[in-house]
């Protein structure tokens, strides 16, 4: 096949179906750049655990198919990871991917013998992905392995040997860095194949490895796509196996309370918190797992599972649906078997029965618990946090703080200044760590810096509390989500006219055939169809008796009869074969169409002048027509489709409200991102959070001075309100501000450096001419829309008619 080119739009298409996070479209777009030389180079994604490196498989496979490339392998290191990988592309399933375009057939060690899968690996219109894991890819001795090698019936060669031959093969190392320690033999197998391009995704890379693309785990907790670490030590220095269990036990208990309240205040369907225990050994995990099923612990019959390389298929089982709501699990006790691959978002609390320095806190082991319940920060900490239960004394854990944060917060990732004293300054020092007093709270956070469209303040990263903190968070949680955050007295609630896009398909015509598509498939019609009738003959042989016996041979066959068609006949039965197809509107101009193209198919096959002499066998000519009728169903079937726009509005704050969050401020203290600031006068809503100081916090202190303003409302991402860009993806604005005149206007606070990006410039459009939709349908108000960089902003000085003149709204 003639190799890929670099399709940035096609990136941008599958971001929006997948609805991929934006590292994860910033690493689809990175790969995409990288393979199109299809010289067979190696390149490694480094992304954060929790982050969605499913999501970045799904999108690779997807852009790989649609740019033509048939045959796409995908190297696991394991069983777990393999069996997880299946359920991303099967429809249906729980865990499956949905958004893609083209539905790849899966091919494993377990079907691809099957007659069908042996047709489908010869045909260049289907899709192959093949799972495998890696040892069944480089042991050829391994009986499983030996089957992909050996020679198959259906495909008359082995697979391996398959895979070999073909000329557009992908391959997918998941997990890339488990390769590293069989690096030779893994290497050997891959540079065999001799794929076009070999991808690694992975959240640490082996040593040596240069990234082409890198997401850290400090930006996965700063921008809010994972749960927050917080270690738990005890302040008396207790440190005893038992001990620790107990108060993991403990506070597992008190986070199922605060994941259910908060559910059950949100009208969801709660999700319970599980406790997962890393031990050393098997015979540690069994006699740890004894010990959580004491009566003071998990004694009920399937709430402790031990998972280790010697537990059976109910264990594997009962470990698969750790997350489904009628689970019993609350407790996983393992040794190394999950340290990669097992991906659920009920992972509470976990124990390291190890050095804490060394192996605990190392990111396979703490990924396990990042992955956010309930699909996004609800601003709950018991709920947005994973507690580590480490018991080492809070003076340890300061002598150990650089090994914390190069296991917690990798280096490179420059979010950490190396420089800072061992013990904290004063409280809230910007970009650093703050230690609060006697309660002994150690807090790390990033400097401010840009993501996405915003120039972001410090957000926490990494938190080190007492075990009498973690359950006074606890008590402060518990009364917030009993809290709901509804509209302060006499607030208004907001109308807001969300304009929603419905994919439509073009009204079909015969003239999205072109000529040369007609003359194609007519070309294989320009010679006769010859009807032969086949002959027998008698041929008597004696046998080796003496006896007579009689065979017959085939004799030369011969042409039979057949009804032969005039060309103005056969002209017309083409033109009734797609006239009657029902696909277009009966008006003169389909009729043209419908000549033409029928004209040009019998030009394709050789017919340049209708001639009385000129004729057609039955055959030929039935199946021309049935060709020609394939053809337009064909067009038909891949017709354009064009966006049709409809609005659905939506009333503002929502009902039920969320619930009040716990770590609340006044409004006038000094701006962090993960805190939510009270006491506003103007705010609909009780409290408010900000991504960015001198834009979002600025201007929400200028709308609740102004008396020109009657009510500000702060949008999140995600949340109900949204602007739909022609890509199909989502914008969120960042407030609502409703003015005495009575006019609505939205408003966006963006950083000078980014002001004029691409992204944020088709945003500003797509806003502006969402405004000037909803204004021109006159049933929702006076809707304007204000775009204010970070310089106007400060100029406006606290004014909301200065920011007017300043921005300039359309």
């Amino acid at each position: 096949m003639t190799w890929i080119s670099y399709d940035a739009g096609l990136v941008d298409d599958i971001a929006a179906r997948l609805d991929l996070r934006t590292p994860n479209a910033g690493a689809l777009r990175a790969v995409a750049e990288a393979i199109v030389d299809g010289d067979g180079r190696e390149v490694v994604c480094d992304l954060a655990t929790g982050v969605g490196k499913t999501y970045i498989l799904a999108g690779l496979v997807d852009y790989l198919a649609t740019q033509g490339v048939r045959n796409i392998l995908v190297v696991t290191p394991g069983t777990t990871i393999q069996d997880k990988t299946l359920a991303n592309f099967t429809p249906g399933h729980p865990k499956y991917v949905p958004g893609g375009e083209i539905e790849p057939l899966l091919i494993t060690t377990e079907n691809f013998s099957r007659g069908q899968v042996g047709d489908a690996l010869h045909d260049d219109t289907v899709t192959k992905l093949f799972v495998f894991n890696v040892q069944q890819l480089i042991r050829p001795s391994d009986k499983t392995s030996r089957r992909v090698r050996a020679l198959d019936e259906f495909i008359g060669t082995g697979l391996y040997q398959h895979l070999q031959q073909v000329d557009d093969l992908v391959v997918i190392a998941d997990e890339h860095h488990v390769y590293n320690a069989r690096a030779k033999a893994f290497n050997n197998a891959i540079e065999d194949l001799e794929a076009r391009a070999v991808i690694g995704l992975t959240a640490t890379p082996a040593p040596g490895v240069e990234p082409i693309f890198r997401y850290s785990l400090a930006e996965a907790i700063a921008d809010g796509y994972v749960k927050v670490p917080v270690i738990v030590y005890r302040p008396d220095g207790r440190k005893d196996e038992q001990t620790v269990l107990a108060d993991a036990c403990h506070l597992l208990r008190i986070k199922d309370a605060a994941w259910t309240a908060w559910a059950q205040s949100r009208g969801e369907t709660p999700v319970h918190p599980v406790l997962f225990v890393v031990c050393r050994d098997i015979s540690d995990a069994d006699r740890v797992a004894n010990r959580l099923t004491a009566d003071d612990m998990f004694p009920s019959e399937g709430q402790v599972l031990t998972i280790t390389s010697q537990s059976s298929d109910v264990a594997l089982r009962a470990l698969a649906a750790v997350e489904e709501p009628d689970s019993s699990v609350r407790v996983v006790v393992s040794v190394n078997k999950l340290k990669e691959g097992w991906d659920v978002k009920n992972i509470g609390v976990i124990v390291g029965l190890r050095a804490l320095a060394s192996e605990t806190l190392t990111e396979q082991v703490l990924g396990r618990g990042l992955r956010l319940p309930y699909g996004r920060r609800v601003g709950t900490p018991m709920v947005d946090s994973v507690d580590l239960v480490a018991h080492e004394s809070y003076r340890q854990l300061l002598a150990n703080k650089e090994a914390l944060l190069q296991k917690v917060l990798p280096a490179g990732g420059g979010d950490i200044d190396e420089d800072r004293p061992q013990l904290a300054a004063a409280a809230g020092q910007s970009g650093g760590e703050s230690q609060q007093g006697h309660q002994e709270m150690l807090n790390f956070t990033s400097r401010p810096r840009i993501v996405g469209d915003d120039l972001v303040d410090g957000s926490l990263l990494l938190q080190v509390e007492s075990m009498d903190d973690a359950l006074a968070q606890a008590e402060r949680d518990k009364k917030a989500v009993a809290t709901l955050r509804a509209k302060v007295p006499g607030a208004p609630t907001i109308r807001f006219p969300r304009r929603e896009r419905e994919i439509l398909p073009v009204k079909f015509s015969f003239s999205y055939i072109d000529n040369a598509s007609a003359r194609a498939e007519g070309a294989a019609y320009a010679q006769e169809f010859k009807v032969m009738l086949a002959r027998l003959e008698a041929d008597p042989q004696r046998r080796m008796d003496g006896t007579l016996g009689v065979h017959w041979k085939a004799a030369e066959s011969v042409d039979a009869t057949q009804k032969h068609i005039p060309i103005s006949d056969l002209r017309n039965d083409l033109f009734d074969r797609i006239w009657n197809s029902g696909y277009v509107d009966e008006n003169l101009a389909e009729v043209r169409a419908a000549e033409r193209v029928v004209r040009e198919f019998l030009t394709g096959a050789g017919v340049t002048a209708e001639e009385q002499n000129h004729q057609w066998g039955e055959l030929r000519a039935t199946q021309a027509a049935t060709a020609l009728g394939k053809l337009v169903e064909s067009a038909y079937n891949n017709r354009r489709l064009q966006p049709s726009y409809a609005f659905r509005p939506i009333d503002v704050p929502t009902v039920p409200p969320p619930p009040m969050p716990s770590n609340v401020v006044s409004k006038w203290e000094t701006f962090r991102k993960d805190l939510w600031y009270a006491d506003w006068e103007r705010s609909i809503e009780p409290v408010a959070s900000f991504d960015a100081r001198s834009t979002e916090y600025v201007l929400a202190h200028l709308f609740d001075a102004s008396p020109s303003i009657q009510w500000w409302l702060r949008n999140y991402d995600p949340g109900p309100i949204w602007i739909e860009r022609d890509n199909g993806k989502k914008y969120y604005p960042d407030f609502i501000v409703l003015d005495t005149q009575g006019t609505y206007w939205v408003v966006e606070g963006k950083a000078n450096d980014r002001a004029n990006d691409p992204e944020v410039q088709d945003k500003k459009r797509a806003a502006e001419d969402w405004a000037r939709f909803v204004r021109d349908f006159e049933e929702f108000g006076t809707w304007r829309y204000i775009f204010a960089t970070e310089t106007i902003v400060k100029n406006a000085q606290n004014s909301w008619e200065s920011l007017l003149a300043l921005a300039k709204p359309e």
